[in-house]
């Protein structure tokens, strides 16, 4: 296996159950870096056990969490994967196959396809579970991430090249991390919303919960993954639903903010 001018960079906080597979996934990658927002369980130990090295950061964000990384790598070439995704075979032997002459060449970014693994086993038909494209691997001179809270994105200008294999994403292993994970990200999200002062439409949450279980359920085949579908479908709705409920208390009462957020803090859903 030879070893390549390339940085894996993965965001943590309390992912001991998973770091591990996450870092052993990317056995070419001459650099592996995991930056730390204060994990409370084992989760640096086994990251440098298994060959990273670890850097604290407190929490700024999605977006600047990730640009900060960028800033702590030794290598221009970044691939950077959640704690809770892994690379599979086929796509690490791409990789490896491929990196010389993508990371000689003058593009930005390389696309890369990512499954998902959901209440234990692939999803096979929920049409983002087979293939999201996402870009993840990219020259740091050449792209940002966007500087939001949550749902970042990748930004470039330049050429970019997408690769056919895929890596894995086990989707929350249980529904309890599932709503943890829905709770912290909408707080998120409405904060945002917050700051640009959004106008409250609460008369549009039934529609909205509606269209998005139909376009999940329905339009993206959802419902050909049995209950799995079902309970994919419904989660998404209801998180598209409770933003715009949430968003309304805050704007209805301000106060909620603090409180909720010191809430959230005292049960670590917050950071």
């Amino acid at each position: 296996m030879q070893i390549l001018p390339l940085t894996l960079v993965v965001i943590t906080y309390n992912e001991a159950n998973s770091i591990a597979r996450c870092l052993d996934s990317v056995p070419f990658a001459a650099e592996k870096l995991v930056i730390d927002s204060g994990s409370t369980d084992d989760t640096i130990a086994i990251a440098q056990a298994h060959g990273a090295r670890v850097v604290h950061q407190d929490w700024l964000g999605f977006g600047a969490q990730r640009n900060f990384a960028t800033t702590q790598c030794s290598h221009e070439w970044i691939l950077a994967l959640d704690a809770d995704e892994y690379l599979s075979p086929e796509l690490a032997a791409e990789l490896e196959r491929r990196l010389p002459e993508l990371m000689a060449s003058d593009n930005s970014a390389v696309i890369l396809r990512r499954a998902t693994i959901y209440m234990g086993a692939p999803m096979r038909w929920y049409l983002p579970s087979m293939g999201e494209k996402m870009a993840r691997l990219f020259h740091r001179g050449r792209a940002r991430w966007k500087d939001v809270r949550v749902h970042e994105s990748l930004v470039f200008d330049g050429p970019s090249v997408t690769l056919h294999a895929r890596f894995n994403h086990e989707n929350n292993p249980s529904l309890p991390q599932k709503q943890i994970k829905v709770l912290r990200y909408a707080e998120l999200k409405c904060r945002d919303w917050l700051e640009k002062n959004k106008p409250v439409r609460m008369w549009q949450t039934p529609f909205v919960y509606l269209l998005a279980f139909i376009k999940d359920y329905f339009f993206r085949l959802a419902f050909l993954d049995g209950w799995r579908g079902f309970v994919i479908a419904q989660t998404a709705a209801s998180y598209a639903a409770y933003k715009r409920m949430r968003y309304y208390e805050m704007r209805r009462n301000p106060a909620s903010v603090a409180t909720a957020a010191d809430a959230l803090t005292r049960h670590g859903i917050d950071r």
